[in-house]
């Protein structure tokens, strides 16, 4: 007997008795996902940040588990005698799927600006952590058509790298999307690449092409993604900034054609994981046409935000109607939305923002 015998028995029994307790208990997964996924968010937003990092790589652990097992299954069970039974893996994968889709959940939810398109995105992985905790849906529906499971499985992985790597590799998000992307369906394609019908030669032209349409796709749809590490805490439109409280001195939604002629500021406070360093726009909108964008630099470390704000001096001669100020990623990704309305008559109200 070798000396790894007794160490392989060992595993064996754990992982019997870890079975047996997912088994019988297995909502535990989700809640611990959940639990995970607000307390992570909470953390971020105080700059507590060394927590979520250690539950982002917990999670990305559990993904590189995940595809070492489908992509090394047979060298595994050469090197260590130890072989998963394909019903134990599949169990195990809707394990992955639960902890992640509810640990990503809460931070999609509130940097989802609820009135764009971006709303069908959240909402999907809302349906997506759902599906997770139900059996029959996960395993008569889901499981068995093989092309909605691998769209499943690409966008559960995509949303929990584009939650963790801005947070351990401080990337701007343009950056952490595009390496999200790519990751997600690499992994992804690789996992199911075993699984399609077809001739080495033909699997390879598939998988390829599968790769381009994916990325393709991923790119196209990029604005209606929120950028879950970038949310806003304060805003508004004023006449006025105070420079040494970096502070808006009044928050106005109807502004009046002559206070135009001093120019407007639209002030954000924006935040940002620890260490990152963003580029951010303000989108300048009349009644749906762009009138004017505007680049602003911001930094994470701050527990209320980065504060910084933009000075429109010049406007059209036509300027009634309704505004809006889109703040949004160099890469594209809208961040929130800000309002107000150019009349005649002089009305000072309090500003609204969507986000």
């Amino acid at each position: 007997m070798g000396v790894g015998t007794p160490l392989m028995a060992i595993i064996k029994s754990v992982s019997a008795w870890g079975m047996t307790v997912l088994t019988r208990y297995p909502g535990v997964v989700a809640v611990f996902g959940f639990a995970a996924g607000v307390s992570s968010f909470f953390l971020v937003e105080r700059e507590q940040e060394i927590f979520a990092q250690a539950l982002s790589i917990l999670m990305l652990a559990s993904w590189l588990w995940l595809v070492a097992e489908n992509l090394l299954h047979r060298q595994i069970k050469r090197w260590f005698d130890v072989s998963l039974p394909r019903p134990i893996l599949k169990f195990l994968t809707q394990l992955v799927h639960q902890e992640s889709l509810f640990f990503v959940i809460p931070f999609f939810f509130v940097t989802t600006a609820w009135n764009s398109g971006q709303a069908i995105f959240t909402t999907l992985l809302i349906g997506f952590g759902i599906i997770s905790i139900l059996d029959p849906l996960y395993y008569r529906w889901l499981s068995r058509r093989r092309w909605l499971y691998f769209i499943y499985h690409s966008v559960t992985l995509f949303a929990v790298l584009l939650t963790a790597l801005p947070m351990l590799l401080h990337i701007p998000t343009g950056t952490s999307y595009l390496h999200a992307l790519v990751i997600a369906v690499i992994l992804s394609v690789f996992s199911v690449e075993r699984d399609l019908p077809w001739r080495w030669y033909w699997s390879t032209l598939m998988v390829a092409v599968l790769m381009a349409a994916a990325i393709g796709f991923g790119i196209l749809v990029r604005p209606w993604v929120p950028p879950a590490s970038l949310w806003l805490t304060d805003v508004a439109i004023t006449s006025e900034i105070d420079n040494a409280q970096r502070a808006p001195q009044n928050k106005l939604l109807v502004v009046s054609e002559g206070q135009l002629k001093k120019g407007l500021y639209a002030y954000t406070s924006i935040h940002a994981p620890r260490g990152l360093h963003e580029r951010i726009y303000h989108e300048w909108t009349l009644n749906g046409e762009t009138v004017d964008r505007i680049a602003l630099d911001i930094h994470g470390g701050r527990e209320e935000g980065y504060r910084a704000w933009t000075h429109k001096l010049n406007f059209p001669l036509q300027s009634q109607g309704h505004w809006q100020i889109r703040v949004t990623t160099e890469a594209g990704q809208l961040i929130g939305i800000l309002r107000f309305s150019v009349v005649e008559a002089l009305r000072g109200q309090i500003h609204r923002v969507d986000s």
